[in-house]
């Protein structure tokens, strides 16, 4: 480490020690203190240290880019080659492209965490050759998408990433905005303390040729109070002829040394000087721009001001010493002075978000031009995906007093789209009551009512977007986008009546709009409100809004016609079609970085994982959501990745891990009112006492929940999956009657819409209640049927609990030989899916049945039929229209029979056919 550093041993350790823990895995250390205080100093010889061994990627921000997007980011990236850029998906290259004005932002806004996926994949790219440190002096003053951003990338890389920042303090307390983890023992805050006396000494000595007497010495260290910059500006007052005897008078602060500094320069200088520190990227051409000089005039007036020790030339550009001489440059001149220089720059700079940001400096009241460059200033960041440099923009319209109701309803839409939605509720909450009847109301209503969905209040959200609708008058855009949104609502409320009725109207109303986008959100959501309800699966309407819908465009994942369409695939059955059609919809949430859609979608793809029976699938996907929802800090990710959490502990059969995760997300859940949440933690409480065998517990929990989804409209039986589960626990206790109404609503709509998963569920609770009831035979035939279902049915442990429970049935029957090739055949799948509390259960029922446990030649009744079908010559196709059953099912209960039998044609079939009908022994 840079021996040249003063008076800083400690930290010099500590930095030390950073760099070395930082090739481990992500690490960040801020190092704070007041201005001046040596942060920079310290920071510069960490990235001396660094250089050789790491790639590092630096910047130093001005205060006067914090309100340029992205421009913090775009000088991290400056040096980042195009091999590594051209690696990255298109929508994160495009971001960066945007990032690094190598293209203009397009129509629609290129999402800011499309660019936070976009630099995580830079520093994971770049951690494969070496370690890489980022290292930000001045972090307050990097603008706020830029800091979003990269605290999105820190906070979610696993490579050996580390970010070195310095932040100044003011009275002990960071200046905002300060980099946050959720993780504690990632971040570490240094603070940087005053020099002794002797370090200061030392200090002043190197660095000016001077020594002073003791009394002096000790003079300077108490008005400096051992910083080391003002301690120097202090000893170039004593060289610039000051006084240093007993009766030695000094500025008061810091401040005012340097205002006085500057003050004793020639004016020209400092006319100059004041163009560098209100321009946001100085260059020497710019200042002669500004001053309306010559060339070599502008070149003698800065190098004046590089002799007296306040900037470097480096090149073309101009850099300050300290960002305190910036303030103190600004802080000389008189107010109309500084205005006046803001005006000339707006005339100069290229980028619409510097100019507008000048000329807000400039102006004392809004006027026409400077309003118009905010807000088209604004529209141009959140474009480029910076939503946070937009509010910013916007605010300072409201603060030179053109404050509309519009402007706040933007400005609220631009804070939420950055990631703040306190403060986007804060301006909009007293909105709609204070604003005329029409169009702009219903804006505020339904910007509100998405923030307060955000929040889980879905009640409130369904209000304000019914009133939103009401207002809405005759602009079919925003009808149509408020009933998206309310049809979405209401089904989360379960009151699925309200939003069927709605879709009719919606649709018709997208159709005459025209917009692509908006009629495939609208007939998505109207296929799934029918599907839901129990109306079938309507593809062809399905089909049409996924051929209209626009991938690009910005959309919340739950109203996309490509989500709606994987989940309507797998709630019909077909598990794998679905389960692809979410991966790749996942696919694209990673691609930019869309958090928020990514949980959504992650919570599907752990259900249908654990229905298709890959829990090692499951759990990864659950503990990916758990670390996601750690890193997003909010309430709501949380409650889902608990969720997912406890299903995946439930299947697994880990009964503790599964209570408890069911109910901290309950707990979360509870607080809000979106019913279609709350209902998974409750479903998977109650499976949880089903596997126990605490059947009591289970029907409390789950038939309350079976009754209230018939009440609510809920007609297809994917979409409220705990009737079989609610009716299983019901017969156990007794309660057949219920459990009976609860079948036969299973049993009707399996036939109706023709689906497996209620066919097979509804036939073992068939098989349940004959056999509560006495009537054995017909248990046994219930749950043949049930088994022939299954086939057509990719969810393994429902299949295996239904054997386990025919093999309790054969059991009760004597017929011990089926009952223990029903229930080995359960047991070996419970066994292979990992389901301890199950294969528990078909142990002890195994055991119960006490015979050998060799192999079995006996075929099950549904293997005999179409065994001698086929030795009756049938083809595949004729036994399964003789059974009533699919030929898939026909292939493989032939398989079975072949191997069983040890055959292998249809002639050996018809041979063997007399021995099968002997009865059993």
């Amino acid at each position: 480490m840079d021996v040249g550093v003063i008076g800083r041993a400690a930290a010099l350790v500590t930095v030390g020690e950073f760099l070395a823990s930082a090739v481990t895995g992500a690490r960040v250390l801020l190092i704070d203190g007041e201005p001046g205080i040596g942060k920079t100093t310290l920071w510069r010889a960490a990235v001396d240290e660094a250089s050789g061994l790491r790639i590092v990627l630096s910047g130093q921000p001005a205060a006067a880019e914090s309100a340029l997007p992205y421009a913090a980011l775009a000088d991290l990236l400056r040096d980042v080659d195009d091999a590594v850029l051209d690696t990255l998906p298109d929508p994160q290259r495009r971001a960066i492209d945007q990032v690094l004005l190598r293209t203009s932002a397009g129509t629609d806004p290129t999402g800011h965490r499309a660019t936070g996926a976009a630099v995580l994949g830079i520093l994971d790219r770049l951690a494969t050759r070496r370690p890489v440190l980022l290292a930000i002096d001045d972090l307050q003053w990097a603008d706020r998408s830029s800091v979003q951003v990269i605290e999105f990338a820190i906070r979610r890389t696993k490579a050996p990433v580390g970010l070195l920042a310095t932040v100044r303090t003011e009275q002990g307390e960071p200046t905002p905005p300060a980099l946050t983890l959720p993780d504690p023992d990632r971040l570490q805050r240094l603070r940087i303390g005053p020099l002794s006396l002797g370090a200061l000494h030392e200090l002043i000595l190197s660095r000016t040729g001077r020594s002073f007497p003791r009394p002096t010495m000790a003079r300077i260290h108490q008005v400096s109070g051992g910083n080391p910059f003002y301690a120097l500006e202090l000893v170039r007052e004593f060289l610039g002829g000051t006084p240093t005897g007993p009766d030695l008078v000094l500025p008061k602060s810091l401040a005012g040394l340097v205002v006085s500094r500057i003050a004793r320069l020639d004016p020209p200088v400092r006319r100059a000087l004041l163009a560098a520190a209100a321009a946001a990227e100085p260059t020497v051409e710019l200042v002669q721009q500004a001053l309306a000089v010559d060339a070599a005039t502008a070149q003698r007036l800065l190098e004046a001001g590089e002799t007296e020790g306040l900037i470097d030339l480096v090149g073309a550009k101009v850099r300050f010493h300290h960002p305190l001489l910036i303030t103190g440059v600004l802080g000389a001149a008189a107010p109309a002075e500084v205005r006046a220089m803001h005006r000339r720059l707006a005339g100069l700079v290229g980028a619409a978000e510097e100019q507008a940001r000048h000329l807000a400096l400039a102006a004392v009241r809004p006027d026409l031009e400077t309003v118009d460059a905010l807000d088209d200033a604004a529209t141009l960041a959140r474009r480029r995906g910076a939503p946070a440099t937009a509010a910013e923009l916007l605010e300072l319209a409201l603060r030179l007093g053109a404050d509309t109701a519009a402007r706040r309803i933007r400005l609220a839409g631009y804070l939420f789209d950055a990631g703040d939605p306190v403060r986007a509720r804060e301006l909009l909450d007293p909105l709609p009551d204070s604003l005329p009847a029409g169009r702009t109301r219903a804006e505020a209503l339904l910007l509100l009512a998405t923030v307060r969905a955000h929040d889980d209040s879905y009640r409130e959200a369904a209000d304000c977007l019914q009133r939103a609708l009401d207002e809405a008058g005759d602009d079919l855009r925003l009808r149509v986008e408020i009933s998206n949104w309310l049809v979405y609502v209401l089904v989360n409320l379960g009151r699925i009546p309200a939003a069927r009725t709605l879709t009719v109207p919606m649709v018709a109303e997208a159709e005459r709009l025209g917009d692509p986008g908006e009629l495939a959100k609208a007939l998505a959501s109207s296929v799934m409100i029918n599907f839901v309800a129990g109306q079938g699966h309507d593809q062809p309407t399905l089909d049409r809004a996924l051929a209209l819908e626009q991938l690009d465009r910005p959309t919340p994942a739950m109203l996309r016609p490509s989500l709606i369409n994987g989940l309507v695939l797998a709630w019909s059955g077909r598990l794998d079609e679905g389960l692809d059609t979410l991966l790749a919809l996942r696919r694209r949430c990673l691609d930019r970085g869309e958090e928020s859609d990514l949980m959504f979608g992650a919570f599907h793809l752990v259900v249908i994982e654990c229905w298709r029976g890959d829990l090692a699938a499951a759990r990864s996907l659950s503990d990916d959501t758990l670390e996601r929802a750690q890193q997003l800090g909010t309430d709501l990710p949380w409650a889902i990745a608990e969720s997912t959490r406890s299903m995946v502990s439930a299947y697994l059969g880990d009964a503790d891990t599964a209570r408890a995760a069911a109910r901290a997300a309950l707990a979360i859940f509870e607080r809000g009112s979106c019913l279609a949440v709350t209902v998974w933690p409750l479903v998977t409480l109650g499976f949880v006492e089903l596997s126990v065998g605490d059947h009591r517990a289970a029907a409390e929990l789950l038939g309350p929940l079976a009754a209230a989804a018939v009440e609510m409209g809920y007609g297809e039986p994917a979409a409220a999956p705990f009737a079989a589960d609610a009716a299983e626990a019901l017969i156990a206790t007794g309660r057949l009657d219920e459990a009976t109404t609860l079948v036969d609503q299973l049993e009707e709509v399996g036939r109706r819409l023709d689906r497996a998963w209620a066919l097979a569920l509804s036939g073992r609770c068939r098989c349940l209640l004959a056999a509560a009831r006495g009537d054995l035979d017909g248990a046994a035939a219930a749950g043949q049927r049930a088994l022939i279902e299954h086939e057509r049915l990719p969810m393994p442990l429902e299949r295996a609990r239904t054997q386990l429970v025919l093999g309790q049935v054969h059991r009760r029957r004597r017929q011990k030989r089926l009952a223990a090739d029903a229930i080995r055949a359960a047991l070996a799948t419970f066994d292979e899916l990992g389901s301890r509390l199950w294969a528990d259960r078909a142990r002890a029922e195994l055991d119960r049945v006490n015979v050998p446990r060799g192999g079995s030649t006996e075929l099950t009744p549904s293997e005999r039929r179409v065994a001698e079908l086929a030795a009756a010559g049938r083809t595949n196709r004729e036994v399964a229209q003789a059974m009533f059953i699919h030929p898939k099912t026909v292939e493989a209960n032939l398989a079975r029979v072949y191997r069983k039998l040890g055959i292998h044609s249809r002639a050996e079939l018809g041979r063997r056919i007399p021995e099968l009908n002997g009865p059993e022994r």
